[in-house]
C-alpha cells in the first residue's frame, strides 16, 4: 500500500500532521526530534518495543541530559510474539540477525551463534534483513540522495543462505545445524493474515509466505511434547515440491 496514503489515514486518526521519521532523522538527526519537546509533547511511533533498538536508548539519554521529561509506552515484539509459534520463549537462546548478502560481502557470525544455542539444546530466533533507504552506489558516489528499492528478506532467502553456509563447512563432523533440522518460518505476525510453517530447513527454501515481515526460527532439537502437538495443531506442514503462499 503506498505510504503516503497511509500516512494520511493515519493523520486522520490522531487528528494532527504527521513526519515521517526514517533511519536516517532517528539516527543523524534526531535533534529534530527533541526540539522543543520541553515545551510541548512530542511523540516517536516506532514498530516493535521501543527498547529494541539502540537508536531510541539513545534518545533517552539526550532528553535527559536536557532535562527533557519523557515516557515510554512499551509495545508488542517479535523477541516475545515470536511464541505464537508454540516454541516456549525460556527455551529459546540468543537471537541473530540474518543480513542479505552480496557478492562481495557474504558475513557468517551468526552461525557460530546458532551452533551454541544448539548446543544447550535451546531455539534460535533468527531476525531478517530489512533494506528500507539504502543508498545506491552511484549516489555514495556522486553525493546525491538516491535510494534502492525496498527489500525485506523472506524465510526462503534466509534458508538458502543457511543452507549455503553449511554446504561450505560440509568437512566439519559438527555443524549447527542439517538441512533437515526442524525450522519454523512466520509471517505477519498478529495480522489476520499470519502464518505459521514448520519443516526442514531444506524444504525451507521453497517456502513462499506471502509479504513481508517474515522471521525464522531453528529448532534447538528435541522438543517439548507441547511444542510438539501445538506445531502438529497450528503449523502447516511444508512440502517441499509444493510452495506455501
Amino acid at each position: 500500500m503506498n505510504i503516503f496514503v497511509e500516512e494520511n489515514r493515519r493523520e486522520e486518526f490522531y487528528g494532527r500532521n504527521l513526519i515521517i521519521a526514517d533511519r536516517e532523522m532517528v539516527e543523524q538527526n534526531s535533534e529534530e526530534i527533541l526540539n522543543a519537546a520541553d515545551v510541548r509533547n512530542v511523540a516517536l511511533l516506532v514498530v516493535g518495543d521501543p527498547f529494541g533498538a539502540t537508536t531510541h536508548l539513545d534518545l533517552i539519554i539526550r532528553a535527559k541530559e536536557k532535562k527533557i521529561p519523557f515516557q515510554v509506552v512499551h509495545n508488542a515484539s517479535i523477541m516475545n510474539a515470536i511464541g505464537c509459534c508454540g516454541l516456549q520463549l525460556y527455551s529459546f537462546g540468543e537471537t541473530v540477525s540474518i543480513p542479505y548478502w552480496t557478492d562481495s560481502w557474504q558475513p557468517d557470525s551468526f552461525y557460530d551463534k546458532i551452533h551454541e544455542n544448539r548446543k544447550r539444546g535451546l531455539h534460535t530466533l533468527c531476525l531478517l534483513d530489512i533494506k528500507v533507504k539504502e543508498p545506491t552506489m552511484e549516489s555514495l558516489m556522486k553525493r546525491k540522495k538516491e535510494y534502492e528499492p525496498p527489500r525485506f528478506m523472506s524465510v526462503a532467502e534466509a534458508a538458502h543462505q543457511l543452507l549455503q553456509i553449511i554446504d561450505k563447512k560440509s568437512e566439519s563432523s559438527n555443524l549447527a545445524y542439517l538441512k533437515e533440522t526442524l525450522c519454523i518460518g512466520v509471517a505477519r505476525v498478529g495480522s489476520s493474515t499470519q502464518q505459521i510453517v514448520s519443516c526442514s530447513l531444506r524444504e525451507m527454501m521453497n517456502v513462499d509466505l506471502g509479504k513481508p515481515l517474515h522471521s525464522l526460527v531453528i529448532t534447538g532439537g528435541k522438543l517439548h511434547p507441547l511444542e510438539e502437538e501445538y506445531l502438529n495443531v497450528f503449523s502447516i506442514p511444508c512440502k517441499s515440491d509444493q510452495p506455501i503462499s
